[in-house]
């Protein structure tokens, strides 16, 4: 059974929510391991050693060793929680492992060949992953680390389904079992809010609002001038005198 990673974990018989602060505060992860014909059993686990390992993705879909006292048990992890806001896994969920039993784990997807679709490339296109991991059923032994999908052969409004993804030997995907053949990967056109396109704007160029709905029409250019104001009234010219009588 091939391992990729090992964890150290402490049993422990205090359990409820204070014995569970109490171990976080001291830098321990309290978890559980439980499958197979066995009782489940509480544990500790280094937060700082955990958090190192769930950094790596190669960690969710590998069997780990796990390490308690003198005894070895190969498991998977099942859960993650994690605190709201702090950077902080308040318990982990792990699953026995033995060599004779098969497993469930979801398994990240590979995409390769993206730049060289034409469908991208020279159709003007953007490639959309579906889905990123796949729930596959195997021995531990078959248990593989990434699927591969080569998509270079994708052009515009095309996809690949569920089915297009070779499984290896002895794996099968959940998903094609239960009758589901989903789309995986598709190119498709870019909607107008993802096209960029570049505005020139010459320089002392004047760019005209777009009008609103509702809004009084804009004065037509060289309408801009404001109305001449009315022409006050002119004095009146006084009356010509009478010439005065002699």
């Amino acid at each position: 059974m091939k391992t990729s990673f090992e964890l150290i974990a402490d049993f422990r018989d205090d359990q409820g929510k204070g014995a569970s602060r109490r171990l976080r505060h001291a830098g321990r992860v309290p978890a559980i391991l439980y499958g197979g014909a066995r009782e489940p059993r509480a544990l500790s686990l280094d937060h700082t050693k955990l958090q190192l390992a769930l950094e790596n993705e190669k960690f969710y879909s590998s069997i780990m060793q796990l390490k308690v006292g003198d005894q070895t048990q190969a498991a998977i992890l099942r859960d993650v929680q994690r605190h709201p806001w702090k950077n902080q896994v308040v318990h982990v969920d792990l699953q026995r492992v033995y060599e004779n039993e098969k497993i469930r784990l979801s398994v990240p997807i590979h995409y390769t060949g993206e730049a060289a679709s034409p469908g991208v490339k020279t159709e003007g296109g953007m490639m959309s992953h579906l889905k990123n991991e796949l729930m596959v059923e195997c021995l531990p032994k078959d248990l593989p680390e990434y699927l591969e999908l080569d998509v270079s052969g994708l052009h515009l409004n095309e996809s690949l389904h569920l089915s297009d993804l070779k499984l290896p030997e002895g794996v099968l995907s959940v998903e094609l079992q239960s009758g589901k053949n989903p789309s995986i990967v598709a190119v498709h056109a870019m909607r107008a809010e993802e096209v960029e396109v570049p505005v020139a704007v010459a320089e002392g160029a004047v760019v005209a609002a777009a009008p609103v709905a509702g809004a009084a029409p804009a004065a037509a250019a060289g309408d801009d001038k404001k109305p001449a104001a009315a022409k006050k009234d002119e004095p009146k010219k006084d009356a010509p005198k009478k010439d005065a009588k002699k």
